[in-house]
């Protein structure tokens, strides 16, 4: 096939998903084309259809913040003629909703090429990977292997990763993984965590006319972000890891949604406010959670009506821990040694600020796993997100590479 034939072939496959509106909750479509795409590469296909209730009380779940009954997994199989080891590639079909239509463009859900970019939503994150996986499982003859590929489609990572937590209760673990997340062809060893967070912030009602006889819950809120910034400043000022220390701000804190009030000439009584909170490099979620809870109760008790009257805390949604291999493990020298074979470039080993999949394939699944794939994250969940082709087809043959140096 020329080199034309392949970039074609891949923009095709990923217009073909991009046209499934897969936002996270509604996979079950978008997980018939992929079926339908891995047979068509030659892989033995087999359906994992996972209800809820069969991982939700497993130790370790993530969480989910949609509702949803089932979890839709496709795993492809593609078997050597020789005993070997098995390599993973994997990749979330579920995409964030495109948000407000004027803001794109074109329809979000709409695909098009332009200038080698392909538009829409879930084109960088990760669409543009599973079409890598795709093409790269193509790139290797089966004669050629001592071992197994496996290919995993997985449905609610965007809230929380109950996709690959359910792949893994399944058995969908091997010797090393590699997810095709956004990280603009660099190779990701190490990564940050996220909880998600409520605060419920009391105040004291009075009609505006005489404000200063109640007590503004938008006021108290405000005084506990401040409590969170210096909080936020200070762990970011403590971490030593070169990986991490390079991102600058590797550990965030926000407030991403604010609801209160009753009525307009009324001092508010009661702020809701939900926001985000940084798991650190070797720290879990529970240990995060009782860091924020510490810094909020100790913020409380120095004011003079939260004291007596404290805010409440709770965490809830996707739970995302930290995860890191180390930067001379065999699976990151390996892939970046392949990449180095087949482009000239040997790509750099990094950390990123936020959570992914790869924790639990790591922390759940005891698979060393590195996350390595086309696009740039500042594109995921943006308007008008798009990959470049040739980063796809780079990628591909990167994976290519390396499956031959491991199974070869």
């Amino acid at each position: 096939m020329t080199a034309a034939a392949q970039l074609d072939r891949i923009s095709d496959q990923l217009a073909r998903l991009i046209a499934i509106p897969s936002v996270t909750g509604d996979e079950a479509a978008v997980q018939e084309t992929m079926a339908e795409l891995f047979a068509e590469s030659g892989m033995e296909v087999v359906r994992h259809d996972v209800e809820l209730d069969e991982v939700a009380e497993l130790p370790g779940f993530p969480g989910v913040e949609i509702d949803r009954a089932t979890l839709p997994i496709v795993a492809a199989h593609r078997r050597g003629s020789r005993p070997g080891p098995r390599l993973m590639l994997l990749g979330h079909v579920d995409v964030v909703p495109p948000g407000e239509a004027n803001s794109w463009t074109s329809p979000a859900f709409e695909p098009r090429l332009v200038g080698g970019n392909m538009y829409g939503r879930g084109a960088c994150d990760m669409k543009g990977g599973v079409v890598a996986i795709l093409e790269a499982v193509r790139l290797v003859a089966p004669d050629d292997l001592a071992g197994e590929i496996v290919a995993v489609a997985v449905p609610s990572e965007e809230d929380g990763g109950a996709g690959t937590f359910a792949a893994l209760a399944r058995g969908l673990t091997a010797d090393a993984c590699v997810i095709t997340e956004p990280t603009d062809l660099d190779v990701v060893v190490a990564h940050a965590g996220a909880i998600t967070f409520t605060l419920d912030v009391p105040g004291k009602a009075a009609h505006a006319s005489v404000r200063t006889e109640g007590v503004s819950a938008l006021d108290n809120l405000s005084y506990l972000v401040g409590s969170l910034a210096e909080d936020e400043a200070q762990r970011n000022a403590e971490e030593a890891d070169p990986l991490m220390t390079a991102l600058g701000l590797p550990y965030p804190t926000i407030i991403g949604r604010v609801a209160g009030g009753t009525w307009a000439s009324s001092v508010m009584d009661r702020v809701l406010a939900d926001g985000r909170y940084g798991v650190r490099l070797g720290q879990n979620c529970d240990e995060a959670e009782a860091e924020l809870r510490r810094v909020v109760a100790a913020a409380a008790a120095g004011h003079s009506f939260l004291a007596a009257n404290p805010p409440r805390v709770s965490v809830w949604g996707g739970r995302f821990d930290s995860a890191a291999l180390p930067t001379d493990h065999p699976l990151p020298t390996s892939l970046r040694a392949s990449a180095s074979r087949a482009t000239g470039d040997a790509p750099a080993l990094i950390g990123v600020p936020y959570g992914a999949d790869m924790r639990l394939c790591i922390n759940h699944g005891n698979t060393p796993t590195v996350m390595y794939g086309p696009g740039h994250v500042r594109l995921a969940h943006a308007a008008d997100e798009y990959v470049p082709i040739a980063q796809v087809a780079e990628c591909a043959e990167v994976l290519a590479t390396w499956i031959r140096s491991q199974l070869g």
